[in-house]
């Protein structure tokens, strides 16, 4: 536990000392702090280097023998062809499990320090991102957490205006988790340049890699989560957490400074946060809807990287404001560790190469 407070005590004590991003451009590498590099490398490190961390541990393990005496080609035929490469990869050049954790922790991470860039507080939203998304998802969720990074970079490349970026980026996440299939219609709605042909590429290569990539598993998923109605413990409390931001969005959407396709872009995020809390109380399949509400997790690294200057001034620091979100963020964490049912699964947090110290 005590790593936990340690990194993200550190990602909260820098985000003390940044100011408000002017503008936000597009991501160069020779932009890129040396300090970001090194908080990049942390996550991967402990991301990728866990040992006996997260619920689905054995589930991962099961998986990396499966694929021990397949071929290339009987690997991808498997669920999650992206997956199942990172572990043909890794029966290659070995290192095990590790191996194959150290490259899912490079995408997600990759994804979420692409996204928090992109943001006016970039170290303040990844303090919030830390709690939930670093801890749990990437940790627990591997294949998932992969699909949410690459979507992430997705989401960036939408805001820009690229459809043929976001299409490309959107693809390679169902290739890691078939629910990112869903994220199909946010790129149709958010499409503003050569809208016609944005609209005919979007439908012909996302089509394409359903019909020979995801089909069996979409219809895995169907059957899977909404015709057996899951239960997933915690679903409430997670769609919460999104609907929170939601609401703040919602009602302060004149005070966030953010570009026309942004708001848009996040006043969809809020809806489907609100709606997936209707559907838990009408729908018995929470599992299902527990999932899809992964993928809106980012619209509480944007509401709350705002909070400072939404709240306050936009020409000082607004550390009252800061510290409020970062004790929030705290709160949530120390919940979720010390209260969560199956927090036990990532406790203790063991660093596989310290146990051979």
């Amino acid at each position: 536990m005590v790593t936990y407070w340690l990194v993200f005590s550190f990602v909260a004590m820098l985000s003390f000392f940044e100011r408000k991003q002017i503008s936000i451009h597009l991501i160069r590498l020779s932009s890129i702090p040396v300090s970001w590099c090194f908080i990049w490398l942390v996550l991967v490190l402990v991301i990728g280097f866990r040992f006996e961390v997260g619920g689905d541990w054995g589930a991962y393990l099961r998986y990396l023998d499966r694929v021990a005496d397949l071929s290339v080609t009987e690997a991808l035929a498997l669920k999650d062809p992206g997956y199942q490469m990172l572990n043909v990869f890794s029966q290659y050049v070995g290192g095990g499990i590790f191996s194959v954790n150290l490259m899912a922790a490079t995408l997600f991470v990759t994804g979420l320090m692409v996204f928090c860039a992109n943001q006016p507080r970039p170290m303040l939203a990844l303090a919030v991102a830390f709690p939930y998304m670093v801890i749990v998802l990437s940790m627990g969720y591997t294949r998932q957490s992969i699909a949410i990074g690459l979507s992430m970079i997705a989401f960036y490349s939408l805001i820009h205006n690229s459809i043929y970026r976001f299409s490309f980026w959107l693809v390679l996440a169902c290739l890691f988790h078939q629910s990112a299939i869903l994220l199909i219609p946010i790129g149709v709605m958010l499409s503003n340049r050569n809208r016609i042909l944005g609209y005919f590429l979007l439908a012909l290569t996302l089509c394409g890699a359903y019909f020979i990539l995801l089909q069996d598993s979409v219809d895995a998923l169907y059957y899977g989560y909404i015709e057996s109605e899951y239960q997933s413990q915690g679903a409430l409390v997670r769609v919460c957490m999104s609907v929170v931001p939601s609401l703040i969005f919602l009602t302060l959407k004149g005070s966030f400074d953010l570009q026309p396709n942004e708001k848009k872009l996040w006043t969809i995020f809020s809806f489907l946060s609100i709606t997936c809390l209707i559907l838990l109380y009408i729908s018995s399949a929470s599992t299902a809807i527990d999932r899809v509400a992964l993928y809106l997790l980012p619209l509480q690294l944007v509401v709350f990287s705002h909070l400072p200057e939404v709240f306050g001034s936009k020409r000082k620091s607004n550390i009252q404001w800061t510290s409020l979100v970062l004790f929030y963020c705290a709160l949530v964490q120390f919940v979720w560790l010390f209260y969560a049912q199956n927090a036990y699964a990532w406790l203790p947090y063991k660093f596989y190469p310290f146990l051979w110290l």
